[in-house]
């Protein structure tokens, strides 16, 4: 398993979420020549790889961030995603999407700084077993 899959406080995975994911499929896999893998979750999402490795995503922009421009999204790996959005609270941040599981994958949240910078937190299910 790689590192930053299992360490707390490796970033460990990018997303994006557009308005028009077959247009930015075609643009990031000629930009940068990822490839693309379709994966079932429950939801349309694709996987980007480099060289083979999964490095991300690419979703349709989901209804609670309707209104929102599309965006790439950092996930940083951490030991207790629970914990993490009480410590972001309590440390002057806000909870943006509470402590939420995702099928098969996790629990995730999305914290915004005090100065208003936002990113994502998340406990892998496959490393906290």
């Amino acid at each position: 398993m790689d590192e930053q899959f299992m360490k707390h406080g490796f970033f460990s995975w990018c997303e994006l979420m557009t308005t028009d994911v077959e247009g930015a499929q075609a643009f990031y896999s000629e930009l940068f020549g990822w490839n693309l893998a379709e994966k079932a979750m429950g939801m349309d999402y694709t996987l980007v790889k480099a060289d083979g490795k999964a490095i991300g995503g690419v979703m349709a922009m989901p209804e609670e961030a309707k209104g929102m421009p599309p965006a790439w999204g950092a996930y940083v790996t951490v030991d207790d995603v629970d914990r993490v959005a009480g410590d972001a609270a309590r440390l002057g941040g806000k909870v943006l999407v509470p402590p939420r599981d995702i099928p098969e994958v996790g629990r995730f949240c999305v914290i915004q700084d005090p100065q208003g910078a936002v990113i994502s937190a998340i406990t892998y299910r496959f490393c906290s077993q």
